[in-house]
């Protein structure tokens, strides 16, 4: 459903979920009662009437977009006529409470369209937790979004996770939700073509991500079949589970060592790039492998890996770029570099 604001969750309701029952059955219970999971919040304007006969989209996982203004002066700096989001808050402590989308296209002249991936219970991670004084989420909503300078079509929302993984006690990070896609179409000539905004699971197993990937690629064919299509978000695509990567750090860091192309080029170990090729999609011509897409603090040397990607079908790709996510003083703006790709209809 399509709306221009997205319903509220009281603060009473968000506190008696986190407080209540946390298991896999209360989590469905919860999902289906809030109604943000299933709207698109539609805003700001477009500025421009069309893109002409090539697209350039930016793909970039935000990490709460709390650094808005660098970031809008990293994107119109390339001017793209389409931005994929992923990890966008609205109403969050951690990121001042505000509406930052809503900040974010006007900046560009954009229109933007917005879905929850998660209703957040509490406040963020440990260190977001500790750094907030104590404040509360106004709304607690983190998702993805598309903001677009030539107007959005027809804006889908595709939820690619209903298990509730992320409610049970032991993520510490209560959330009701799961990750999920944001699509819509945009005029390329005289061709409608679908581009979407999506973020896969980092705490599963890789088979788990291309299970993901197979439901969204058969949401898209239902959407519109014909279509060219451009995907472009957070993978996640870390080629082994979470514990895998946690639980002995010098383990993998060995594995890391054993094959060190591994996390830049992880197509043999993410089944999802099979899924892909399998449905006539391609990522080589689409994506930059210069540097990995994961970014770290100074001094952080935990292994970063290509994990952030552009597929298309039906579109052939040019001057991919992998951007710096970095505020003025070189320090961090996103844990992700952003990603840069202009396509044509084949």
């Amino acid at each position: 459903m399509l709306v221009p604001q997205l319903t509220h969750v009281p603060v009473a309701a968000r506190n008696a979920m986190r407080d209540g029952p946390r298991d896999s059955a209360t989590h469905l219970r919860h999902a289906a009662a809030v109604p943000a999971l299933g709207e698109i919040e539609i805003g700001g304007k477009a500025s421009r009437e069309s893109a002409g006969e090539s697209l350039t989209v930016m793909a970039w996982n935000v990490e709460r977009l709390r650094h808005v203004d660098a970031i809008a002066t990293t994107i119109a700096g390339r001017a793209p006529h389409v931005v994929l989001l992923s990890e966008v808050d609205k109403g969050m402590a951690r990121s001042g409470n505000g509406h930052l989308l809503s900040r974010l296209a006007d900046r560009l002249g954009h229109s933007y369209a917005y879905g929850v991936e998660f209703l957040e219970l509490g406040t963020g991670n440990e260190a977001e937790q500790a750094a907030n004084g104590g404040a509360e989420n106004v709304e607690g909503f983190h998702g993805n979004a598309i903001t677009s300078a030539v107007p959005l079509l027809r804006p889908f929302l595709v939820r690619l996770d209903a298990a509730g993984a992320w409610f049970l006690p032991e993520h510490g990070q209560p959330r009701v939700g799961g990750r999920m896609a944001l699509g819509g179409q945009v005029m390329v000539g005289e061709r409608r073509v679908t581009v979407v905004s999506v973020h896969l699971e980092n705490r599963t197993t890789p088979a788990g991500r291309a299970d993901q990937t197979r439901h969204l690629l058969d949401a898209i064919d239902r959407y519109d079949a014909e279509a060219p299509v451009l995907i472009g978000g957070d993978f996640n695509t870390l080629t082994a589970t979470y514990e895998e990567r946690h639980a002995d750090p010098a383990a993998w860091q060995a594995r890391i060592d054993a094959e060190p192309d591994r996390l830049m080029c992880p197509d043999r170990h993410e089944p999802l790039f099979a899924v892909m090729a399998g449905r006539g999609y391609d990522w080589r011509d689409a994506n930059a492998f210069d540097r990995p897409t994961q970014r770290r603090p100074a001094g952080d040397r935990t292994p970063t890996g290509h994990i952030d990607w552009f597929f298309t079908r039906g579109l052939a790709a040019r001057a991919p770029e992998t951007l710096p996510a970095v505020l003025p003083d070189g320090s961090p703006s996103a844990d992700h570099e952003a990603l840069v790709v202009t396509v044509r209809v084949r």
